[in-house]
Formats: C-alpha cells, structure tokens, sequence
C-alpha cells in the first residue's frame, strides 16, 4: 500500500461541505479552509441571499461551484429542507461542520427559563443535522465526517472578573449548551464509528470580533491566557483541517482545544 502524502492527506477535492453559520466571524474563515482545500462549500444561513453571497465569494483552486442554501437551525422544518437543498444543489454532502449559534445576551443573574431553553436548541439543531449527514453518507456506502464547533467555555468556567463592570457575563446557557456539545460529539463518535462517521468537536478559545467587544473586556481576557493575546480566525483554518480531511482519519470523538493555552492553567 502506498502512503499517501501530506498534501493528499489535507486534500477535500471531489467532496461537498455544508458549514451551518458559514457567513459569520469564524464561520467566514471556516467556509474558506474548506474551499482552499478543495471542497464544494455549500454555506447555510438564515439569509438565502448573505449564503449565496458568501458562497460566491469563495475561493475555487479546483473550479468548484459553491453554494447557499437557507437553514434556520432553530427552525426543525427549515433545517430538513436545509439539509435537502444542500444535497440538491451539491449533488451530496460527505463534511458537515456544525458552527451556526443563536442565542440571547442574558447572564445568570437575568436569564429567563424561556431564553435558556431556547438557546439550547441550538445543540438539537447539531444532532438533527448530524443524524441527517449519518444517514445520508451511510446509505450512499460512503464515509462521512461531522465537526461540531464547541468553546473552551464547554470545558471551563468564565473569569467573573473578565467581564464585571464592563459588559454582560458569559452567559450560563451558553456553557451549558457548550459543554453539552462536547459530550455530545463523544457518545455519536462511538455509536457511528462502525459505520465510518467520524464525530469530533472543535473548541475555540477567546476569539473576539473586537471590533463589536468592549476594548477593556479583551485587555482583561488578554491577562487570562498563556499568550496574553487574543486568537485570530485563521488560527482555527489547520485545526478545522485536521478533523475534517483523511489527515485526522484516525481521530473520533475528540474534542480539540485551539485556546492559546487558556485550558492549560
């Protein structure tokens, strides 16, 4: 048998990506990773036309023909025919990244039950879509590879401290949908290995859009990490690559940190 190369490794020529949330801070960086790397994207959002847009705006080293399809995570009818307009246009979907988030700027202290649960739907959203992208790739007898976008914030508690007389805390409904993903990724990754699915979470760090975050919020966070800086989008880009390619063939049910060392302490 022979070894297949570096390059051949990270390569996604002849496969079709849906990345939910592909038009947003990371997800832009995101949706570019996979058509740098070969990939038909097909780019879901809430908006058709922001989709087509971006879709439009990628990157085609292979003359691939992107995509955009509307898919409201928080809406289950809008999801299924999300998922159906991705396989329509694309003709398949053999790499789902699960990156789309909606939620409410509440904290402990003012929360309501109403917006909690309604923040963690967003983790029904990512097991709806994965089981769809499972059943999908399993009757076409292929394989198929879900990367579910977590945070450092599903592994560890928030500094009180970062966030006090500045702006509103980490809100808890986001760590617990965070950390549900995490756990998440690990029970499918083993029921569906046999069926080579490969399920694994990506968990980012601090990655503020700081042009939308108080500048003293992330001079406070700054302090907290290993670095004593923020991460850039294209920090994720290699991360991304790894779980989604054959170069990570060998990795299921893993949930990889990219934080700067923010977990380390």
């Amino acid at each position: 048998m022979t070894e297949p190369t570096l390059k051949e490794l990270f390569d996604l020529t002849g496969r079709v990506a849906l990345i939910t949330g592909g038009s947003g801070y990371l997800g832009s960086a995101f949706s570019n990773a996979l058509a740098e790397a070969g990939a038909t994207v097909v780019v879901g959002s809430r908006d058709a036309e922001r989709a087509q847009s971006v879709a439009d705006g990628l990157v085609s080293p292979q003359g691939q023909t992107h995509r955009g399809v509307k898919l409201d995570q928080l809406d289950e009818p809008s999801l299924h025919a999300g998922f159906d307009a991705a396989v329509e246009a694309a003709g398949k979907v053999d790499i789902l990244v699960n990156n789309g988030q909606k939620g409410h700027a509440m904290d402990l202290t003012n929360v309501t039950g109403e917006a909690f649960s309604t923040d963690l739907q967003n983790v029904t959203a990512y097991f709806l879509l994965a089981r769809r992208l499972h059943d999908h790739v399993v009757e076409r007898q292929a394989p198929g590879t879900v990367v579910m976008i977590g945070s450092m914030y599903g592994v560890v508690g928030s500094y009180p401290d970062a966030y006090e007389g500045v702006c509103t805390a980490s809100p808890v409904q986001y760590h617990a949908l965070k950390g549900g993903i995490v756990h998440m990724t690990r029970h499918l990754a083993v029921y569906w290995a046999r069926e080579n699915v490969r399920v694994n979470c990506l968990s980012p760090g601090p990655f503020p859009n700081e042009p939308t975050v108080p500048a003293e919020m992330v001079e406070r966070l700054n302090t907290k990490s290993p670095m004593k800086r923020m991460g850039l989008p294209h920090e994720l880009k290699g991360a991304l690559l790894l779980l989604a390619s054959d170069a990570g063939s060998y990795i299921t049910g893993q949930n990889l940190l990219v934080d700067g060392g923010w977990t380390s302490w």
